[in-house]
């Protein structure tokens, strides 16, 4: 039987380090690319491992000139995707936090019929109301600006509040009680309370809206109409060529750039990460 097992666990194990390299073979393709030198990238067969390392392609990357664009200030759309990512997380993370409270600890008339109605609303999917709240927008006079990129994460959305509501229930109800008859508030109780125990559920809420944010491309396309105030997704763009060639090497080495954070991000939070979403799914 232990050899059974053993065998068991190998074969587990096997099959985990497969699936392991077929989702990192992207992730490793785009850094060889990134330091070939131009030639080299379109090779057929292609060859993993550059002639000559060209780590200049990140510095050209970051510096980098077109015919028609000119200078792309590409730490500039860093700061701008740092700029919506921050607003945009915060907002996420006080909105969402307060309406699960409300669906998860206070009884109300109509508290699951309008959950349901929340839940509902992830069935609609962003092209559908692209168009109104565009002209919402235009009405307003944000178009152009960083604002319709996260005011909107003020006002909730229907996963993170499922998801946020789903740990508050894991929370024993005594606590509450216990601080109310303290004379505590029912924003002090949230507060001091729900909040501190919830970091775990916070920080996954956290960095889904930052890697939303930072991946993002559809809604700075919508919106930013100013090449100065692109984001990284749309700046990326612009290292594909305007006459028919694109400078693969580069594009490679600034698409390095921009997934390196969201992975250095992931290594420092993978365990708060992963014990958020353990905790949050115990309780329905």
């Amino acid at each position: 039987m232990q050899a059974k097992g053993r065998f068991a666990k190998l074969v587990v194990q096997v099959v985990l380090l497969a699936g392991s390299f077929l989702f990192l073979f992207p992730l490793l393709w785009m850094i060889s690319t990134s330091l070939k030198p131009i030639e080299e990238t379109m090779r057929t067969p292609p060859e993993w491992i550059p002639s000559t390392f060209q780590f200049g392609n990140y510095w050209r990357a970051i510096t980098y000139q077109s015919d028609k664009l000119g200078y792309i200030p590409f730490l500039r759309y860093t700061v701008n995707t740092l700029h919506v990512a921050v607003l945009a997380v915060a907002g996420t993370v006080v909105s969402n936090a307060l309406v699960a409270y409300g669906f998860a600890r206070l009884r109300w008339p109509g508290r699951n019929l309008l959950f349901a109605l929340t839940l509902a609303t992830m069935m609609v999917p962003f092209p559908v109301v692209m168009v109104p709240i565009y002209v919402i927008f235009r009405h307003l006079g944000w178009i152009g600006t960083f604002r319709p990129l996260w005011v909107p994460a003020w006002f909730g959305s229907a996963f993170n509040i499922f998801l946020l509501r789903q740990f508050f229930l894991t929370i024993p109800k005594e606590l509450s009680d216990a601080a109310r008859v303290d004379g505590c508030s029912e924003f002090g109780i949230f507060s001091r309370v729900i909040l501190p125990l919830s970091r775990p559920a916070l920080a996954v809420v956290a960095l889904f809206s930052f890697l939303y944010q930072w991946n993002d491309f559809l809604g700075p396309l919508v919106y930013l109409t100013d090449q100065r105030s692109f984001t990284l997704s749309l700046g990326l763009q612009f290292y594909q060529s305007q006459h028919g060639g694109t400078e693969w090497n580069l594009l490679m080495a600034a698409s390095t750039i921009v997934v390196l954070p969201i992975i250095v991000l992931f290594f420092f939070t993978q365990k708060t990460f992963i014990q958020g979403i353990t905790v949050t799914g115990l309780k329905g």
